[in-house]
């Protein structure tokens, strides 16, 4: 599912915060961060993934009513309300315990007037290690114009929401380094930001990546969420280290005239594509 746009040029927010043990706290501090945004002028604000509770995924094994709570919930009637007041649209990644007892990692887009809109649940879950996804999260299914974490290595998701009309993807995030660890393969970070400025050119979209900072165990998240145009081109960051509104206005008529350019979905081979759905 997409979210329909009313104007090409629209003010979007991402919420980037360090994370504490205490849920409430970092359910009060988001909340006054978003109002911030909103009297700042956002339209859209997106929070980080996992927003209100510590990254637990890099344990094998916790309590996960603990950290789960439902849609609707605590969350979501706090920033529906925060959507009223402000006229708003707030993305809210949460874990989410369903009405059959399973458990996701969820984004509910909540709208102007304060309503839930459908409930996308992450469909791309890692297991590595201090990344135990697997182990809390069941996959979801469907498109949409927020996809979250680690379903931003997947080419597939991207143009999925693009196919459904996205102008805009939004990537609730929760990822850093392993402090200790040597990463063979490279710069990680410099992958994770390529990667996704790459969908946003492909796709003649903006992209923003919205991610947590500071230390929890073992892992150091390395902020610095940004927004990138359709052409890949980083508009705006955000630091390394502190609590941050991310701010952007942007103008949604380039998508549209870098697309007719480039032609990248005009000049599509999908008669050819029939082997990537055959094959594993």
């Amino acid at each position: 599912m997409t979210s329909k746009i009313k104007n090409k040029f629209v003010t979007i927010a991402g919420i980037q915060t360090s994370v504490s043990l205490d849920l409430d706290a970092n359910l009060a501090k988001t909340a006054r961060l978003v109002g911030q945004a909103a009297q700042k002028g956002a339209k859209i604000i997106c929070l980080e993934e996992l927003f209100r509770t510590p990254y637990f995924p890099q344990y094998r094994s916790v309590k996960k009513d603990d950290f789960a709570e439902t849609i609707p919930g605590e969350s979501t009637k706090i920033f529906s309300a925060l959507a009223k007041k402000y006229e708003v649209i707030i993305i809210v990644p949460v874990f989410e315990k369903d009405k059959k007892g399973d458990y996701h990692n969820s984004a509910v887009v909540i709208n102007a007037s304060g309503k839930l809109m459908p409930t996308y649940r992450k469909i791309h879950i890692p297991q590595d290690p201090l990344f135990y996804e697997k182990n809390y999260f069941k996959e979801g299914n469907g498109t949409f114009a927020v996809l979250i974490c680690y379903d931003q290595w997947f080419p597939e998701a991207a143009r999925a929401v693009k196919l459904a009309g996205a102008d805009i993807i939004f990537y609730p995030t929760a990822i850093g380094n392993i402090l200790g660890e040597k990463q063979k393969e490279g710069d990680w970070h410099n992958a994770w930001e390529t990667i996704m400025r790459g969908h946003a050119i492909a796709n003649s979209l903006y992209v923003v990546a919205v991610n947590r900072v500071g230390r929890e165990n073992k892992l150091n998240f390395w902020g610095q969420s940004f927004v990138c145009d359709a052409f890949g081109k980083i508009i705006k960051k955000a630091g390394k280290s502190k609590n941050e509104i991310l701010i952007s206005k942007i103008n949604l008529t380039g998508n549209k005239a870098i697309s007719k350019e480039w032609g990248f979905l005009r000049n599509r081979r999908s008669d050819t594509y029939r082997a990537m759905i055959e094959k594993n």
